[in-house]
Parts: C-alpha cells; sequence; structure tokens
C-alpha cells in the first residue's frame, strides 16, 4: 500500500482526542475498537493522539518515505491522521495498527489494511517502520500477526500488496512471508514527480490456511494472535 489511503489536503476535520485502550479489545468487535494483537518482542495495538510525535521522527526519514506517498509532514498532521484512522475504523473499512515493542509503549510504525469491495472480502494492506528497526525480525512478527487478524477476523479471501520495483526490502518481506508476484503495474505509482513500475503481490486465505497447519510457528506466517 505504498499509496497512502488517507489523504491530508482532503481532512479538515478537527482533532478528537482518543482515550488510550488499556486492555485488548474482543477481535469479534473490531469495528468498536481494534484488539491488542501480541507477539514474542512485538505488540500491535490502535493507534492514539500520543503517537504522533514518534511517527513523526521515524515515518518521515529518508529512508521510510522513499517507496510510500508523502507521509504527513508535522506533528499535527498525524494527529489528524490518526482520528482519521479511528474513523475508517468505526465504518468498518479500514485497520490500522501501531508496531510497539514489548515494555515499550512508543509507536515507532504502523501496519494497515483497507477494504477494496463493499464486503471486505478483497483487501490490501501496507506497512511503515522505523529504519533502524529494520532487519531485526520485528517486521516479520508484526506483519504475522496483521496477516492472523485479517483472514481470522476480518474475513478477508484475498490481500494484496503493491511495492515499487526498485524498492528491493520492500519486495523481499512480502516474498518471504509467502506473498505470490501477480504482476508488474507499469508506472502506476507517482513518487517525487516519477512514474514509477510496481510489483502487484496476493495472498489468498487459502494458502494461508495451509501455511498456518503446516508450518511451526516461526515458519511461514510466523507466530498466533494472542
Amino acid at each position: 500500500m505504498e499509496r497512502m489511503p488517507y489523504q491530508p489536503e482532503l481532512d479538515s476535520t478537527t482533532v478528537i482526542s482518543v482515550p488510550a485502550i488499556q486492555s485488548p479489545v474482543a477481535t469479534t468487535n473490531w469495528q468498536a475498537g481494534l484488539p491488542t494483537l501480541c507477539g514474542k518482542q512485538v505488540v500491535l495495538r490502535e493507534l492514539r493522539q500520543s503517537d504522533a510525535p514518534s511517527l513523526f521522527a521515524l515515518l518521515t526519514t529518508d529512508e521510510v518515505s522513499r517507496f510510500i506517498s508523502p507521509p504527513p509532514n508535522t506533528v499535527e498532521g498525524f494527529e489528524r491522521f490518526i482520528a482519521w484512522t479511528i474513523r475508517q475504523r468505526t465504518a468498518g473499512s479500514y485497520a490500522c495498527f501501531a508496531v510497539t515493542l514489548k515494555g515499550f509503549d512508543t509507536a515507532i510504525g504502523i501496519f494497515q489494511v483497507r477494504q477494496l469491495d463493499l464486503t471486505f472480502r478483497t483487501a490490501e494492506w501496507g506497512f511503515a517502520l522505523g529504519s533502524q528497526f529494520w532487519g531485526t525480525g520485528i517486521f516479520q512478527e508484526g506483519a504475522s500477526l496483521v496477516l492472523d487478524f485479517t483472514f481470522e477476523t476480518l474475513g478477508v479471501h484475498r490481500l494484496e500488496a503493491r511495492a515499487a520495483i526498485l524498492n528491493g526490502r520492500g519486495n523481499g518481506a512480502l516474498k518471504k512471508l509467502g506473498a505470490v508476484q501477480e504482476a508488474v503495474l507499469r508506472k502506476s505509482f507517482q513518487h517525487n514527480g516519477q512514474f514509477l513500475d510496481q510489483v502487484l503481490y496476493t495472498i489468498v486465505d487459502e494458502d494461508w490456511l495451509a501455511a498456518s497447519k503446516l508450518m511451526p510457528p516461526q515458519s511461514a506466517f510466523g507466530p498466533h494472535v494472542h
């Protein structure tokens, strides 16, 4: 999801403070509040207004923003983005998790899933993680938790992702998760005045279910939702 669904230029809504969720929410009612997903070293939770400063610091660097549409360019912009994620989650069309480390509640990245049809059977996902946490296994574990949530709770059948061909790290991460390359989307992503080719990847629920049953927890799709 290199082209972010959030469009700050169209969002003039006043930011409303969202109370922190102190305990995991029932996964059957995700529109009322996202569940807390726990792995060995990663905790994924609902975004909060207090996450805006850390997300601004970590996700606006050149390394992170190189292959995504421009993130908000101020802390206040991230606050508006967080308020927008809550509205979209309540509407049942989108879910966005903050990535944190066990024992540390600071948001270091995000995972997003949005519907591509009215039934949420087809969806698209994307992610951004502070560059200092690349290569640590944090992404792999967090992505596995999001896949569990996407297929088990949201009931998605087909999950898509797009990655610029030049984004070697993003392509490698998706392949490691078992995503299948389906097509090259020519000149489909505009960034910094250039049109870039993207690769379309998919994971379907049958593949995920098969991998979940056949592989040990740290293989393929990794740990399960807690």
